[in-house]
């Protein structure tokens, strides 16, 4: 998973214009870099001038996909990010960004500003951030966590298994359970035998 490109523009009635970006382009050659950022500042403008106000979209563009999002004052971000990026991180760190930026710098600064006169130096701190959505974004470390326990959880079902003790034995030795807890599970481990597959 890879962010590539986090820019900042300003969506003018025909044309849109940068006001700042931030780049991360470490996994292409050096020669190539100068030529995938224009390519990227480029792209990130076409797409902002076809997005209506007040949408998000995410447009894919080869091996990559744009994520935008227009707000109704103009205000515009995209994020390049790969496929396997998720795609509401993205639209998070989009939210987050346009809505620091827009409490940062007046907005009567958007419509003429460029990279070198708007002054807001957060947006390489946010890239290199999320570029690992599980710790930049609390719910997919949560959703990380829970498939970990899960994976865990099996794994040591599994091992309890491995040590040549049966769940069947185990019920059948237990002083815990009722009779009526041993004949339920037993009348549900044969109904569920029907299904197993072996």
């Amino acid at each position: 998973m890879k962010l590539f490109s986090l820019s900042i523009l300003h969506k003018g009635a025909t044309k849109s214009h940068l006001l700042k970006a931030a780049y991360d382009l470490s996994s292409f050659s050096f020669f190539q870099r100068s030529s995938v950022q224009e390519f990227m500042t480029f792209t990130s403008a076409l797409i902002v001038e076809r997005t209506s106000h007040g949408s998000r979209a995410s447009v894919k563009e080869q091996e990559y996909l744009c994520h935008v999002y227009v707000r109704n004052d103009d205000l515009s971000a995209v994020v390049i990010a790969d496929h396997e990026y998720p795609q509401r991180v993205c639209f998070t760190l989009l939210d987050k960004v346009l809505e620091e930026f827009s409490r940062q710098v007046d907005s009567i600064d958007w419509p003429s500003g460029n990279p070198e006169t708007i002054n807001y130096r957060s947006l390489d701190l946010h890239l290199a951030k999320y570029q690992n959505p599980r710790e930049a974004d609390a719910m997919t470390k949560v959703q990380a966590e829970l498939d970990e326990t899960k994976i865990i959880l099996h794994n040591t079902m599994e091992s309890l298994l491995e040590r040549g003790e049966k769940l069947d034995d185990l019920v059948a030795k237990s002083e815990h359970l009722g009779n009526q807890s041993k004949a339920f599970y037993k009348t549900a481990r044969k109904q569920n035998s029907c299904c197993e597959i072996m």
